[in-house]
């Protein structure tokens, strides 16, 4: 069995929790703190049995700005990222941040999330799917 580790990505709020416990059953915030606030602070970790035999790992990371250092611990090593965009927000401060590590930790793989669509008008969803477009033309995570 082959194994791949999935990060995730993104601006605090953004979903990357929600995201991994809706594919996974499995809630990475762990610390009676993380759940308090409803933070993630510290990694957290899930695993995922794909169909084809491969399992994936996962591995949950802050979105807050005061925890880069445990995201960056977090995002080295990974095999691809889900790169989460609420679509209430669209492209905040740590989704650019987020990206940015992303790039210089060497990432090649990886998809695009877009949460929180039940949220928005489909207009706003149209706007924010342009902006994510072009913001990630000529990047790994172009189209």
């Amino acid at each position: 069995m082959r194994e791949l580790i999935l990060g995730t990505a993104g601006h605090v709020d953004h979903g990357k929790t929600s995201l991994v416990k809706a594919l996974t059953g499995i809630n990475t915030d762990r610390l009676k703190e993380e759940q308090a606030r409803g933070i993630t602070i510290e990694l957290g970790f899930a695993f995922l049995d794909l169909p084809c035999g491969h399992r994936l790992g996962i591995v949950d990371v802050p979105g807050h700005e005061r925890f880069v250092k445990n995201m960056v611990a977090g995002a080295a090593g990974i095999d691809l990222v889900a790169f989460v965009v609420a679509a209430d927000e669209g492209i905040m401060p740590q989704t650019l941040e987020h990206f940015e590590i992303c790039r210089l930790l060497g990432v090649k793989r990886g998809l695009v999330v877009i949460t929180k669509k039940d949220m928005v008008e489909p207009d706003w969803l149209d706007l924010v799917q342009e902006e994510l477009h072009d913001f990630l033309a000529d990047s790994f995570l172009a189209n």
